[in-house]
Parts: C-alpha cells; structure tokens; sequence
C-alpha cells in the first residue's frame, strides 16, 4: 500500500454557499450537483489521517460546473456523510442546511480551541506516561485517535444544553483508561494504582483487569454545565455491554419519569472490527426505536482503526467502512478524519443536536489509527509492516493541532502536564487499599448480596380475599370491549381459580404475582419473544379487542397509584434482549425484572451474557442483580431443541451464592418465588426453569389455600409418606409423573421429595426431610437428562452428605451429545424406562 497525502480541512468551516438565483435553470444545475454529493460525496472524502483509504472515484461527482467545488468542499472534505437511506425527508434536510450554511452552524473561538489542545495534550502525555512507567503492561492505547476525547466533550456540552444531566457510556478496552482520566474525572493517582496491583488479596478469586471496570464522575462542559459520567463495566467480549448499556439507560429515563430522555443521554464507543462485526451490535441497534426499549437515541462512536488485531480493514467487512452496518437503521452516518480536530467536534455537536431534535440513534465513524499494537506488548510491524513504518514517524495529534493554531507555547503546557501525570504516578505507589472508581447511586442502599442468611427472608402468601380481589381486577375488561371467545373463557376460568371454585394453573399464579407486586408498589418489567400471550399460550397479559385491535392490560389497572407494569413482545433476539434487561435490572434495583426464552434452550444464545454479566458480575465488579430468567424446561418428546434449558450450565456457573437456581412444580411455589425474589432485599438473578405441558395439568396446579402460605418452598415434603424404604429425590415435571407411577404401582414406602431451590442447595431442609422418612434404604436422584447433563453431577456429592447411612444412586437417561431424541416414540421409551427404574430396588 502506497499512502497519499491528507490535509485537514479544519472542518470544512470555508466552504462558500451560492446565494439563491433567480433563474430557473441554475437553480436546478446548482441542485443537481449538490444532490449528487449529497448522496456520494463521502466516498471521495479526505478521511484517513495517514491516506491508506484514498478516495474513491465516483463517476457521479466528476462534474466541471460551478458549483462542484463547492459542493466538493462541503460533503467531500474531512467530513463525509452518509444520509440518503433516511426514509424521512425533514431528516435529511435539516443535515443538508447544517451542512450548507455558510458557518455550517458551528464555529470555534480561541478558548474553545485552547481548551481542544489541552484536552489533546492530556490524552498523548497520559498514554506516553503509561508507556514509560509500565513497559510491557496492557493498557490499550488511544494514541492514534486522541480526538475521542475533545469529541465527547462537546457531545456533553451539546447534551447539557439540551438536558442531559448524566451520560451512561459503554465501550470497551481501547482508550478506556484515558476516557476514566479525562471524562470520568478519577484521578490519576487511583488508574496508576491499578498499575502497581495494591492489595491484590482484597480481589482473591474476585475482581477484573483495570481496563474492564466501570467509573463514575462529574463532568464540567465548555458552557459551565454538570454532567455526571456513568461509564458501564464491561469484559473482552467486544460489544456485550452495549445492551447492558443501553438497558440501563431506559431503567434510569423510566426512574426520572417525564423528561428522562433528554435528562440520560446514552454514548456506546465501539471499535470498527467489532462495529461490523458482531450480532449483538446489530441487535441492539435493531430496537432502538421499539416502545418496550427506545431510548430516545443513542449515539454510537466507532474509533476506527481501519484495523482489527492483526487484519486489516478490508479483511473485517464487505462494505468500504465498518459504519455501513448502520444503514439498515434509517439514521445518520458521519464519518470524519480523526486529524481535523474542529470537523470532529463540529460532527459531535452536529450528531448530538441531530439526536435531541429526532430522538433516533446517530453514528459518528472517527477515522483514525492505532500507534501500538492491539496491546502495548504486541508487535505490529510483523502484519502490517508498511503501516507501521507510516505511523513511526507520525507526530502526535496534538504537535500537528499546535502548529494548526499557532501555538507555539504548546510544548511547554505538555512539559508541565507530563510533570503533573509524573507526580501523580508516583504517589500512586503509596495507596494501600485499591481504589474504587465508582459511587453506586442512593436507591442501591436497601440492597446487598454476598452470601444467603435465614434473616434474608420475607412472608410471600396474601389472604383469601386479598386474592379475591386481585383476581376480579385480573379477570374484567371495559364495557364494550371485544374480547376473543376463547379468552373470555380462559378470564372467567381464572375468576373461579381467584374464589377457589377451580385450581389455580400457572398463568394465573403469575398474574396474582404481578398483580400484588404492582399494587404494592412495585414495578414489574417482563420481556420476551412472545411474551405478551405466552409462547405455550399461558399469560394472555394484554386483551385485544377482536373488531379494532385496540388493548386493555389489567395488570396496569389493578388499582389507582400503582407501580408500571410493563409486559414486551421482544425481537427475535437473545443476547441483545437478555443484556438489556440485566442492565435494566442494575438501575431499577426494587423493579422485578424478567426475561423470558421462548423455549429454553435458546438461552445458549445468549450465553456471553451470562457468563460475563449475570453469573459473574458481583464477583468481578461487586455489582448486583436480581433479574429473573424465565427458562421452559421438561422433556416432552419435542426434540434436541425444544427439551432442556441446560440446567447443567448454570449449576456450573454457580459458586458463593451468586446466583439462585430453582424448578418449581407447582403453581402456588411459582408464586411464592416471585414474591420472594421481589420482596427480598437479598438482589440475586434468579433462574427458573418453568414448565411446559405443566402449565395448565390438574397435577401443578394449586389450591388457592397454598397461596397463603407463609413462603416458597426450597424442598417440598412428601406428606403421603412417612416410613420409607426408598426417597425419590427430583426436580420438576419428573416428579408429578413419579407420583403417578408411584400410585399405579401402590409402592407405598416410595416417598418422593420435589428439590425446588437447586441452588443455593437448601442440605438442612433436605436433610429434616430425609429425617421424617427414616434413616434406611436408598436415596436416588431421578432426572430426565442424560447423564452428562442436568443436576446429576453436582447433586450425587451433595446428596451423599446428607443422606447419613441411606445409599444413594440415580436414574437418568444416558450420556448422550445431544439433549433429546428426536423421535416422539422414543421418548416416549426412555421416560417408561426412567419411571420403571425409579422403582425398581436392588436385587
């Protein structure tokens, strides 16, 4: 690759404007040429700093009239704007007379620009700092792309004016430690302490690298304004935190109530590889503008490299820039060159304003390179030797903007910053216990995690007519409502289940659930694909009127005052969904928040947000959740795919009581759980494998009795037998059809105990139960997984602890690689087999 050479425009501010002719036919000249750069004037742009990306000859722009130059200088200049796939033609005109207005709506004084030096300054020295004092330690430099810094800047300045009182900001490892320096406002003093690992026995087995954690801060704009700087923590999975991010942006909009869209502003920075390349990206941007999940706009920033770790640009994505992903969202690209500093700030300010006139989300692709290597210790030179060649005798951003204004005292202001970063480096070394680089906000006080105490717990049952109550509220719709027949059956079904004429099914222990949280003040959010009826047909959560479509949901009429309740048909989408609703659940603590899979298994999906987020989270940030997952599980003879939500993958997840794992068998226990999660101030993501072909069985169903119940249950006794030779020990669906082949059989010293709470494991309730049944015979774990799966492995252990002299033995399908025969009649099979082998005793 042979470099051209590229020179900044200074944001285009020169570009000349043609005053309107009076004629006719120059108008339609001048407009002709305008449109044509309009839609292809970025492609021939001066976009890259070191001229690796040459402009791309456009038949359309090779145009001699008059006009051409100065359209040339407005849409092909260090600013490039991709903008004609906007359905909305208002849209596009407002970025058309921005553009084209002869200050292009945007001018910079001599402080403004004084203040963009010293922001770049800060940003080199601070990196080269790091680089002297801690050779050899990762840290993900932004040299090469320095002017994210003066670019968030006037992002906050444009926000503040508009309303934004706090910037929820995720982005990843590159750049981070400067952004914790120079947005988030920590001190330096507290990242150098991240350098020199003091305390490393406060993180034993816990904590996470320097460049993954979150920060907090107060920013003061250009204009005198405070913004408070929220920047999310992440891990290495590149874009998994823009969910999280954009989630928890909508819990803090929905807390401030009416004006939380102009008050929360939401910034996700992305590098160009994982931009263009991973899902959960696309996913997210994908309902930005759904009601369940818009956030009034985010603004994305991709720090383009044009380069991965060791791939090049043209190995990461088909298209000629990694922001073209975008245009399948009807918004605005702005693609800019990271050395023409006022253009980046211009098209900060320009994105920002766009986001608060529109409300929709706004990319700015800032074109620049990367000094280093992917990290520090990384050698470049070996796939990208002539790039590197380029970059080695590049000056730093800062000595090229100096000499743009002028500044010849610039070298001194850096000697003295250097001094200061130096100082600050030094002192670091004297902190003895390890920084905290955050505040949590005040309505995270009532709540705390660690490990699971007796004292934890809260009374979950209501009254007979407490339950009345919420049942007549569940069950009417307004007069004239057309509603469907069969649902009218199913509300007048439940109406028996709320005065205990009929046994109360699944669905309706849910709605009770919802129902009393809400009356009682607290907010309910379930989201799902689906959700709204119910993939097996169970919830029926909003009525729709048959003759208009119109909706009516009860559960946000249940009583004047009430918290929101608020129930999501989701995209078809895991990762992205799941991460929002985590993130959702991290800034509405007293909210029960759940998600719902279609079918359990496509939780898989979204495993990167378990494994970073959900399971991990407390361990490596000490932050709390208590989301809810809502995984159908049960063998049914539907296939590898539609059998097992691998309750053997969270069990594995599972340590310290970081997450809590529970299969309730019947209607009321899935009420009590609900309550419980909601109510408790114990905040623990909560995973349910619910039912299937159980939702509406007479066997799962409940009495209304059970309802007023003190709490759930972690294990349910068998209280049809006492003395027993043998203890069946299950969890779910198994369990019912134990005791149907229990009483086909009349094996009357067969007890079968239902272990509802897997995890954190409930030995003494287990135990006080095996007491009641005696102490001989056998102990055996029935589950329908195979061998390799399910509960098995970590229930065996724990049971042998337990069951004193009793021997203990389990009854499972065999290993297999996959979860569930295919074949109906097979299944059909393997379950007779599992039932006959649960009862057979030795010899």
């Amino acid at each position: 690759m042979t470099p051209s050479k590229s020179k900044p425009s200074n944001g285009g501010s020169t570009a000349a404007v043609v005053e309107p002719s009076s004629n006719h036919a120059r108008n339609s000249e001048r407009e002709n040429v305008f449109n044509a750069f309009r839609q292809w004037g970025y492609l021939e742009g001066d976009l890259d700093p070191l001229g690796f990306l040459r402009p791309r000859p456009t038949p359309e722009l090779q145009s001699e009239k008059q006009y051409a130059r100065q359209a040339r200088a407005i849409y092909s200049s260090t600013i490039g704007v991709e903008i004609n796939h906007i359905y909305s033609p208002e849209r596009r005109r407002w970025i058309y007379e921005r553009m084209e207005s002869p200050s292009q709506g945007f001018e910079l004084t001599e402080g403004d620009r004084r203040r963009i030096l010293d922001l770049l300054i800060r940003a080199d020295i601070f990196e080269q700092v790091m680089q002297q004092r801690y050779l050899g330690s990762k840290r993900f430099s932004l040299e090469g792309v320095t002017a994210l810094i003066p670019l968030v800047d006037e992002i906050l300045d444009a926000g503040s004016n508009l309303g934004a009182i706090e910037l929820v900001m995720g982005m990843s490892h590159r750049g981070r430690l400067n952004v914790i320096a120079h947005v988030a406002k920590r001190s330096p003093e507290e990242i150098f302490a991240g350098f020199e690992d003091v305390d490393p026995r406060s993180v034993l087995g816990s904590g996470d690298v320097k460049y993954h954690m979150g920060a907090t801060g107060e920013y003061l704009t250009r204009s005198g304004g405070k913004v408070h700087i929220h920047l999310v923590s992440n891990p290495s999975h590149l874009e998994a935190v823009d969910p999280v991010t954009v989630g928890r942006t909508r819990a803090k909009q929905d807390r401030a109530g009416e004006g939380g869209r102009e008050q929360f502003l939401p910034l996700l920075v992305h590098g160009d590889a994982a931009f263009a390349g991973q899902g959960i990206l696309a996913e997210t941007m994908n309902y930005a503008d759904l009601p369940g999940y818009t956030v009034g706009g985010t603004i994305h920033i991709v720090v383009n490299n044009l380069l991965g770790f060791t791939t090049s640009y043209v190995e990461e994505h088909s298209t000629r820039f990694a922001a073209c992903i975008a245009r399948r969202q009807s918004i605005p690209i702005f693609h800019v060159n990271g050395e023409d500093v006022d253009a980046v700030v211009r098209v900060g300010r320009l994105a920002t304003e766009y986001r608060y006139r529109f409300g929709t989300d706004v990319v700015i692709d800032l074109i620049g390179y990367r000094r280093h290597g992917h990290s520090e210790v990384d050698d470049p030179t070996v796939t990208q030797p002539l790039l590197y060649k380029k970059i080695k005798d590049h000056p730093p951003l800062w000595e090229i903007y100096a000499d743009d204004m002028g500044a010849t005292d610039a070298p001194v202001q850096a000697a003295a910053i250097k001094a200061e970063f130096d100082s600050a480096q030094k002192n670091a070394g004297k902190i003895t216990k390890k920084p905290t680089l955050r505040e949590l906000p005040s309505y995270w006080d009532r709540y705390y995690g660690g490990l699971y105490k007796p004292e934890f717990e809260v009374q979950t049952g209501l009254s007979k007519e407490e339950l009345s109550e919420l049942a007549s509220r569940l069950t009417t719709y307004p007069q004239g409502f057309h509603i469907h027949p069969k649902v009218k059956k199913l509300l007048e079904q439940r109406a028996e289940m709320g005065e205990g004429q009929r046994p109360v099914d699944y669905g309706m222990a849910e709605a009770l659930a919802f129902a009393s949280l809400v009356k009682s003040g607290i907010p309910v959010r379930l989201s799902g694909q689906d959700s709204r009826r119910g993939t097996f047909n169970q919830r029926h959560s909003v009525l729709i009127d048959i003759e208009n479509e119109n909706e009516y949901v009860s559960l946000e009429n249940i009583t004047p005052g009430q918290a929101a309740c608020g129930i999501h048909n989701s995209t078809l989408s895991e990762p992205g969904v799941l991460g929002y609703e985590y993130g959702y659940s991290r800034d509405y603590p007293e909210a029960l928040v759940l998600w719902e899979a279609q079918f359990g298994d496509f939780v898989n999906v979204a495993q990167a947000i378990i494994d970073q987020f959900i399971s991990a989270g407390e361990a490596k940030w000490n932050l709390l959740s208590g989301l809810v997952l809502l995984l159908p599980h049960g063998y049914e003879g539907q296939g590898p795919e539609h059998s097992s939500a691998r309750i053997e993958r969270f069990i594995q997840l599972a340590a310290k009581h970081n997450i809590q794992i529970t299969q309730p068998s019947n209607a009321a226990q899935y009420f009590h759980l609900l309550r419980r999660q909601a109510l408790r101030h114990w905040r623990k993501p909560l995973i349910v494998f619910t039912p299937k072909s159980m939702l509406r069985h007479p066997d799962a169903s409940s009495p209304v009795e059970d309802f007023t119940h003190n709490k759930f249950c972690n294990v349910l006794p068998d209280t049809e037998i006492g003395q027993a030779n043998r203890i069946l020990v299950c969890s779910g669906k198994i369990g019912h059809e134990l005791r149907a082949e229990r009483k086909k059989r009349k094996a009357a010293s067969t007890a079968i105990v239902f272990l509802e709470q897997l995890y954190p494991f409930p030995d003494k309730e287990l135990a006080a139960e095996f007491a009641r049944h005696g102490s001989e015979g056998d102990v055996v774990w029935v589950q329908e997984e195979p061998a390799n799966m399910g509960a098995l492995f970590n229930m065996l252990p724990r049971l042998e602890r337990i069951a004193g002299h009793r021997h203990v033995m389990s009854v499972k399908r065999s290993s297999s690689p996959s979860p569930a025969s295919g074949s109906a009649k097979a299944h059909e099979v393997e379950q007779k087999t599992l039932l006959t082998l649960a009862f057979t005793t030795k010899g």
